[in-house]
């Protein structure tokens, strides 16, 4: 049966309401229609999460604005963007005066190689994540049973919630009990798992919030809420846009699942053209980032393991520093690029962070996107204070800190946790008793000696379990 059968059910002869999601905001909000031949400019101002999220639930727009979280936006670090401000960085250079390199090269291709495999004819990482298009297909063919009303709200979220449970439960059952799974293996298994489950719950929501626009407009027998179709960001292209119950498609839910977002909606900005210079800066940025993080590994923390519990802090936290240009900037912008996802703003300008709150708002976009807008703004909903709906974000994300460590390293010592949570207190006294570059210079401490260490922690133990003690 096709995609749009499937979709089709006893009410198909009945005009549907449709829901969009809204029209494309560039990012100083104004439509897409004009953007012209050049990409989107930055304005000098950083886009805040209430900006992009700011609905106050009183008319139509703000409906746009529960299914809309994106906009059509460059990285910070892109030069299109036009961003220039980086003095955070020299209170980073101050910090890192310490630092000293005391190794030459010392990279064994063959180990390297051993960190992803045990038996080269053993891909167990590889078949755990192929597996995990069983869940995929399971949620979107519930989904649009539900868009038919074959089953019940309720019948529908129960099967969503085994299958998001069984979505972290079911890997790391695997991770655990295959000898074959080494480590590395195992936290991309379950990093690529986490970001399905963070993504088919977004998917669910927002399908669900359609279906409640949907039943609502039905009762007053309105016209259908759709929007036109716009044009996206060079103006050069028109993507179509799909209505509710429209996008529950294939195409539509792999396009999401490949997108450098966590959050679903209907209609994603995107870009006019793939543009080939962009791709291949990206592209040759990928591959030294990933060659540089290799050899500092290799070069500065195994001959530190093994040699003695000399501090590691700071060839940590450079490695932290490459692995985020090359995952946030590099490779997010490549996959961007490739499938014209037109919303760059994969984080902000964390560098210049003066409270630990800042800080953790906008390094990770994705991350805290879709913590504001499936779980501190529903908790807010729901009565909760604002102090208790921080709290329970952090011990969310706590728990798949320990949960992306703990099961590969088949090691459960709570110290990814415990560094995650004694971020709330250290938020308080930093906003509490220091601004400005004092409040600048302790993020960067905290970066250098802080939750990073718990997780060194877990590799020192490690090393010493499988190959001895240290001298």
């Amino acid at each position: 049966m096709s995609d749009r059968a499937e979709t089709r059910g006893p009410a198909a002869r009945r005009r549907r309401t449709t829901i969009t999601g809204g029209g494309v905001k560039q990012v100083n909000g104004s439509k897409s229609s004009d953007a012209g031949d050049k990409p989107p400019q930055y304005t000098g101002k950083i886009k805040t999460e209430d900006e992009v999220h700011n609905h106050t639930n009183k008319n139509g727009k703000d409906i746009n604005e529960k299914l809309s979280c994106h906009v059509l936006q460059e990285s910070l670090l892109s030069s299109a963007s036009g961003y220039s401000n980086y003095r955070g960085i020299l209170n980073w250079c101050v910090v890192m005066l310490v630092s000293k390199t005391t190794y030459g090269i010392l990279v064994d291709p063959i180990q390297v190689v051993s960190l992803f495999l045990k038996d080269p004819y053993s891909w167990p990482a590889a078949w755990l994540i192929t597996a995990s298009n069983v869940f995929i297909l399971a949620s979107l063919y519930i989904e649009r049973r539900l868009a038919v009303g074959t089953i019940s709200e309720m019948t529908g979220l129960i099967l969503h919630f085994l299958i998001l449970t069984s979505m972290l439960v079911f890997p790391a059952a695997i991770v655990l009990t295959v000898t074959s799974m080494t480590p590395v293996g195992g936290v991309l298994s379950l990093g690529v798992y986490t970001v399905f489950f963070l993504k088919l719950y977004s998917y669910q929501d927002t399908n669900r919030w359609c279906r409640e626009i949907r039943q609502a407009k039905a009762k007053r027998l309105t016209r259908s809420y759709s929007c036109p179709s716009v044009a996206q960001s060079n103006g050069s292209a028109v993507h179509t846009n799909v209505s509710y119950p429209g996008n529950l498609t294939h195409r539509n839910m792999y396009y999401f699942l490949l997108a450098p977002t966590l959050c679903y909606q209907l209609n994603f900005p995107r870009s006019s053209r793939i543009r080939k210079r962009f791709l291949m800066r990206r592209l040759f940025e990928m591959r030294n980032s990933a060659t540089e993080s290799k050899c500092r590994v290799f070069q500065w923390m195994v001959p530190t393991i093994q040699n003695s519990m000399k501090p590691f802090q700071v060839p940590n936290h450079l490695i932290w520093l490459i692995f985020f240009y090359w995952f946030f900037h590099s490779s997010m912008n490549f996959l961007a690029e490739l499938l014209q996802f037109g919303d760059r703003g994969f984080y902000r300008d964390w560098w210049n962070s003066e409270s630990v709150t800042y800080f953790w708002a906008n390094w990770n976009i994705p991350v805290h996107k879709w913590c504001l807008r499936h779980f501190y703004k529903p908790m807010l909903g729901k009565g909760f204070s604002k102090l208790q709906a921080q709290i329970a974000v952090f011990l969310v994300s706590a728990f798949f800190h320990e949960y992306l460590v703990s099961v590969p390293l088949k090691m459960f010592r709570m110290w990814a946790f415990m560094g995650m949570m004694a971020q709330v207190p250290l938020a308080w006294f930093v906003g509490r008793f220091l601004t400005g570059n004092y409040g600048n210079a302790a993020v960067w401490l905290s970066l250098i000696i802080g939750q990073p260490v718990a997780v060194l922690m877990y590799v020192h133990d490690y090393y010493i379990y499988h190959y001895g003690t240290t001298t």
